[in-house]
């Protein structure tokens, strides 16, 4: 008889500790699923990998004020020093000054100053050294998209089973050997052989920096998608595999995770770090 009732009190305690591991779990998912929906009804998703690197020096972050959504992220440009540091300072202050912003028509201003002010607090930080970062940054509000970027992270709108590029690239291939294409110096074949075709001619933390590329308001139509990706994520996969994921009818949160389990699926020798942050209007 004690036999039983002990034996039915560890059941009742074992009952109850599933319970609560179950609860807890659903917790999780009703946090997750209402955390990448904000109050002005954009749908964010977000995924990262480390890829094969021993550090992660790609930054991101998200947030949403009465202006509107901003997402941004920053690559810290592999193979220098400090590439962590100008990635995590350039998204803070971007960041920071999106948070005191209050007139959706200050823009322009709020990309240039947010840059100005990056690349002088990375400068400052690498006092002579070597370091650096990419940079793309989106605000979505009242159904347009504004946006600005430096160096090679990318910045497309998803429409219609396929996608639009914002922004073009700042390498030596897209500014120099294809102008050089244009005019004969190089052939076709020559330009995509070089070893310095992927070298970034401006970032932030670069003594030249001259300016972000601002682009237009580009006006969103229902059902888009807004995909921000560094160098890891469409140096990995084909535009056809990422376009197939971003036609799923899945929220933008599983797109995402989508992503980067095929970024990393892929198993590449060279992986670089992968960011993806995708902003979808809930119409």
């Amino acid at each position: 008889m004690q036999k039983i009732v002990e034996l039915e009190h560890y059941i009742v305690i074992l009952s109850a500790l599933i319970l609560w591991i179950v609860l807890y779990y659903v917790r999780r998912m009703l946090v997750r699923r209402q955390s990448t929906t904000t109050t002005t009804g954009i749908h964010i998703g977000n995924g990262q990998s480390i890829g094969r690197r021993e550090e992660q020096d790609d930054y991101f972050s998200s947030s949403t004020t009465s202006v509107g959504t901003f997402a941004v992220i920053a690559d810290g440009i592999s193979g220098l020093s400090n590439g962590r540091m100008a990635s995590t300072l350039a998204v803070t202050v971007f960041s920071k000054e999106f948070l005191m912003l209050e007139k959706t028509e200050d823009f322009t201003d709020f990309f240039a100053s947010a840059a100005t002010q990056s690349n002088s607090g990375i400068l400052a930080n690498l006092n002579g050294s070597n370091g650096g970062t990419t940079l793309v940054a989106a605000v979505v509000t009242s159904g347009v998209l504004h946006w600005a970027a430096v160096g090679d992270s990318m910045i497309s709108v998803f429409r219609d089973g396929e996608f639009i590029p914002m922004n073009s690239k700042h390498t030596v291939e897209t500014s120099l050997l294809r102008e050089q294409v244009l005019s004969g110096e190089l052939t076709k074949e020559e330009a995509e052989a070089s070893p310095v075709r992927k070298h970034l001619v401006n970032y932030l933390g670069y003594e030249g920096f001259r300016n972000m590329e601002i682009g237009e308001p580009f006006s969103l139509r229902k059902q888009d998608k807004i995909m921000l990706a560094s160098d890891g994520i469409y140096d990995a996969l084909s535009e056809v595999e990422l376009e197939l994921m971003m036609k799923q009818k899945k929220p933008a949160e599983d797109i995402a995770d989508d992503i980067i389990e095929q970024v990393d699926a892929k198993g590449l020798r060279n992986q670089d770090n992968a960011t993806v942050i995708i902003l979808e209007k809930g119409w």
